[in-house]
């Protein structure tokens, strides 16, 4: 038990101090005003002038709002905003109020809003004589024995004055009689209790009754009084009064204890005998009412019983007196008082009033704000009335406490941010020092108020965005979408396109903007060979005061359709037709080259693949057509039943969806050697052979410095290329028809190889992938390349599904191994779309990239070589041209074959070693020798050099 109490005793100590600790971080400051007036003052009377005495003008008391705060119930008080005067609302009574408390003093909250401030006023009712004394009975009969001795006392009933103070009970007076006489018994708290005593002794044979008058007597100017009636008879002999067995009675009883409790037992005894010495209990004739209504006493046995409800916060001690009589017949009576002290219990949870909050709060509001006003109150007495408040924990405000009438602030210890949270449940908890300790929780919604603070988000950055081209002019092409975690207004988003103002992107004049929406219309049709990407920025704003805004960058790639049919390059007539007439000589062999049909697509990949078809013919044993290069060769030799002019239609048609097609007329005529060789004659008799030394001195010089220039330029590729690690060689794929030429080619990746798929003819530096269909090359990996430099790959870890979502969002975190590690991210948008579509887009992407490994130095090498090479080959071709067209003096010796009729059409000379060589036809050339064991067409020519050597040239 003493362990207990110590224990008691540290967190009552413990409460004690954090309550200091709270008080001495108090910072509000508060004023306090203090007027004082009497009771019984009639309504409309002036209190006194709080404006005045606060220094406040009386506009700042309307504009701030000025007002009285007194809980639920109407305030004695009212306070008039017009002329600062604080008036009496209703007629006061002091005794109702206060009871009968010495000082009656009524305590005002008074409060000004924006910012908030407190102000206490306090008005003291003053106490007026408008009570009499009064006595509980108007007439009390005693019945005292003759044989009582003088110094006998007799208790009597005090006279009550609902006056308090000096206006109360002063003195009693009882009017002239020899046998008695008055005494005053002063108790404190304006209690005087009076007692008749005996001061001579009473014959009942002389005076059998005597009538006294008591006259009670309060301190007002003019003073109250109140009479009671004292008749007191004289009774036969009982000589010895009740003895109390203790000299005092005192006991402790706990609030709220049950009815039937006991609280204490007296005891008296009584010397007499018979019915005199029986001795009867009873309370005093002073106890009143109220106190009778809250304990029982047994008359037999003397034991007091709680018989109502026992409040501390109402009464804390009670003296009762108790009277011990006998039964005689001059009842003897003794007096002893019981003192009951009423021990609080910790029975009243505090009481938390909100008398004043801000229910919106912006949310730039600075830190220390005040939002509410907060009083508790507790009507425990000692540590069971101390309060401790506090709010829950994890939100962006402070409780500080006050010093005056447990008053408390709420108010903000950071700044807001409504986007994260729009609203708080402020949770007050009160809290006792009582054992054990009583709780009391009251929650206020706090809603903050938005403030333009955020600017507009677009859901992607940047924008990518495919459309088709032939698009239709005004339609939506594509949309954009912002959003803005900000409300009303300020989440009231506008679009608009970013123009340049220098012209820079014409573009944006062909596009337009939904305001509302972010809906993009295309004003024209974009056309995929003239344009096939373009980039422009639009710019998100809120309505908001002062208004904020965004950017995005949008990719635009035009995909191509297959909108362009072929077009016919070769053959082609003066007039642009398509058309053409091909002479050839009747004797060649089959598989010879008659003419080879050019045509290109602007269209890329699929819609740009050509096919080549014969669609009409003479007769289809003459004549064969590439289907992918367009070479026109005949099947088999001529014979004299052929006719002698045929007519070829060849259909090149694209590979699109719908197929668009072009037709091209070849006139094949054949002709006899004879009119062959005179038409060669003709020309070269036609041609001047020009030996100026000069012409072939100067395409010497040309010829060198190209063939340097080219041979340069060669180097440098070579070195440029052999810097590059490539392993790879080039392999063509077996395929039927392959002839070395390609018309185009789509390259896609999978896994860890990239492949291309590809027309009649293959790229060099491709290899054929095992069991893969033979138009599908394997590109060499460049990303091994770049994983020595520090370049990372993503790969996909298995094939996808029907099941699988078409778009993936991978977020790429890059960081460095440093001490302090530094990271960055990247966005990468995989998305999934058809075998056809993806072909597209990657034609779209190359055209829109240019390769990394492609440099500014290797593009105009490019164009260097290109342009070397064209000359070099003019040169070349002039060079023949003009050594073909000199004389020679040698004679022509004709071959010994069948069906020769002794014409040449053609001859081509080459060098092998020490030997010149001449591919011919029907006919030699003077000069020559055949070349023992050689094809009877190819001929040795004398060699020149030789002979100019033998001369001395």
């Amino acid at each position: 038990m003493e362990q207990r109490a110590r224990q008691t005793w540290r967190e009552q100590t413990k409460w004690i101090v954090h309550m200091m600790i709270l008080v001495t971080f108090w910072s509000r400051a508060a004023a306090q005003v203090r007027y004082a007036i009497s009771e019984e003052v009639r309504e409309g009377t002036a209190v006194g002038n709080i404006a005045k005495d606060l220094g406040l003008d009386k506009i700042t008391l309307k504009e701030r709002g000025y007002r009285i705060v007194y809980g639920s119930t109407e305030p004695p008080f009212r306070l008039n905003n017009d002329d600062g005067n604080l008036y009496v609302n209703r007629k006061i009574d002091r005794e109702e109020v206060c009871d009968r408390n010495k000082v009656c003093v009524i305590d005002l909250k008074t409060v000004l809003e924006n910012p908030l401030e407190v102000h206490y006023v306090a008005v003291e009712i003053l106490d007026v004589n408008d009570h009499s004394p009064s006595f509980p009975e108007n007439e009390k009969m005693l019945e005292i024995s003759e044989s009582a001795l003088p110094g006998a006392r007799f208790q009597l009933q005090a006279a009550r004055d609902a006056d308090s103070g000096s206006l109360s009970v002063q003195l009693y007076k009882l009017s002239h009689n020899e046998h008695f006489r008055l005494e005053v018994k002063d108790r404190g708290e304006d209690r005087k209790t009076p007692s008749l005593v005996l001061q001579k002794p009473l014959d009942r044979e002389s005076v059998m009754t005597h009538v006294l008058l008591l006259t009670a007597i309060d301190g007002g100017k003019p003073p109250r009084s109140g009479n009671m009636t004292i008749i007191v008879d004289v009774s036969d002999v009982n000589d010895n009064p009740p003895v109390f067995t203790q000299d005092s009675y005192n006991v402790e009883l706990k609030e709220n204890s049950a009815v039937g409790t006991t609280v204490i037992q007296v005891n008296a005894t009584d010397v007499d005998g018979g019915s005199n010495g029986e001795v009867v209990y009873s309370f005093g004739n002073d106890v009143d009412a109220r106190v009778r209504t809250r304990f029982d006493l047994n008359p037999v046995t003397g034991v007091i019983t709680v018989a109502g409800n026992i409040d501390f916060e109402e009464r804390s001690r009670y003296e009762i007196d108790i009277q011990a009589s006998d039964k005689g017949a001059a009842t003897l009576t003794t007096d002893k008082t019981v003192i009951i002290n009423i021990v609080d219990l910790n029975d009243n949870a505090p009481e938390i009033e909100v008398t004043s909050f801000s229910h919106a709060l912006r949310e730039d509001s600075k830190p220390g704000t005040t939002v509410a006003l907060i009083s508790v109150k507790d009507s425990d007495s000692g540590l069971n009335g101390k309060v401790m408040c506090y709010i829950s924990q994890g939100l962006p405000f402070l409780l500080t406490p006050s010093l005056q009438n447990s008053m408390y602030t709420i108010a903000t210890k950071m700044l807001l941010d409504r986007e994260h949270q729009s609203q708080y449940n402020i949770t007050i908890i009160a809290k006792d020092a009582g054992e054990p300790p009583l709780t009391s929780e009251k929650t206020i919604n706090i809603v903050v108020s938005d403030v333009n603070d955020n600017s507009p988000e677009f859901s992607q950055k940047p924008y990518t965005f495919y459309i088709s081209e032939n698009n239709n002019p005004g339609a939506t092409i594509f949309s954009l979408t912002a959003s803005d975690r900000d409300e009303d207004n300020n989440a009231h988003i506008s679009y608009q396109i970013l123009r340049n103002r220098g012209g820079e992107n014409p573009l944006t004049s062909s596009l337009n903007v939904n305001t509302e929406n972010g809906d993009i219309v295309a004003l024209k049709s974009f056309d995929f060979e003239t344009v096939k990407t373009f980039q422009f920025h639009v710019v998100a704003t809120d309505s908001g005061t002062p208004s904020l805004s965004s950017n995005v960058t949008v990719n635009v790639f035009i995909l191509d359709q297959n909108d362009n049919p072929p077009v016919i390059l070769y053959p082609l007539s003066s007039n642009g037709s398509a058309q053409g007439v091909e002479e050839i000589p009747r004797n060649v062999n089959a598989g010879h080259l008659v003419t080879k049909v050019r045509a290109y697509d602007p269209d890329i990949g699929y819609n740009g693949w050509l096919l080549f078809s014969l669609q009409e013919h003479t007769d289809h044993s003459l004549f064969g057509l590439d289907r992918y290069t367009g070479q026109i060769r005949t099947l088999r030799s001529f014979t004299e039943t052929d006719e002698a002019e045929h007519k070829l239609v060849i259909l090149v048609k694209d590979n699109g969806n719908v197929s668009l097609s072009a037709t091209a007329t070849v006139v094949v005529k054949l002709v006899e050697p004879k009119e062959a060789f005179a038409a060669s004659d003709v020309k070269s008799a036609a041609k001047k052979d020009d030996e100026d030394t000069n012409v072939t001195f100067y395409l010497m010089i040309t010829l060198g410095s190209v063939s340097v220039l080219f041979l340069i330029s060669i180097i440098v590729l070579i070195a440029m290329q052999c810097s590059k690690s490539t392993d790879y060689t080039s392999k063509y794929l077996q395929e039927a028809n392959y002839d070395g030429t390609l018309c185009h080619s789509i390259q896609y990746r999978s896994g860890d190889k990239r492949y291309m798929l590809v027309g009649p003819r293959m790229s060099t530096g491709s290899t054929i992938v095992p069991g893969s269909h033979a138009n599908t090359l394997v590109l060499p990996d460049r990303r091994r390349i770049s994983e020595e430099v520090g370049l990372k790959n993503i790969r996909t870890l298995r094939s996808f599904t029907e099941t699988d979502e078409a778009e993936h969002k991978l977020v790429i975190l890059v960081k460095d191994n440093g001490n302090v590690s530094l990271s960055a991210t990247a966005t990468v948008v995989v998305k999934l779309v058809e075998p056809k579509e993806a072909f597209a887009a990657s034609d779209v992407k190359s055209a829109a990239k240019k390769d990394d490994e492609d440099t500014n130095v290797t593009f105009y090498l490019m164009i260097t070589l290109g342009s070397v090479s064209v000359l070099f080959l003019i040169s070349i071709i002039v060079l023949i041209a003009m050594q073909c067209s000199k004389s020679t003096d040698y004679t022509s010796k004709y071959l010994q074959e069948a069906n020769y009729d002794g014409t040449l059409c053609h001859s081509i000379q080459y060098r092998s070693g020490d030997k010149r060589y001449m591919l011919v036809g029907p006919r030699m050339s003077t000069g020559s020798t055949i070349v023992p064991g050689s094809h009877a067409n190819t001929l040795v020519l004398p060699d020149r050099r030789r002979i100019s050597e033998e001369v001395g040239l």
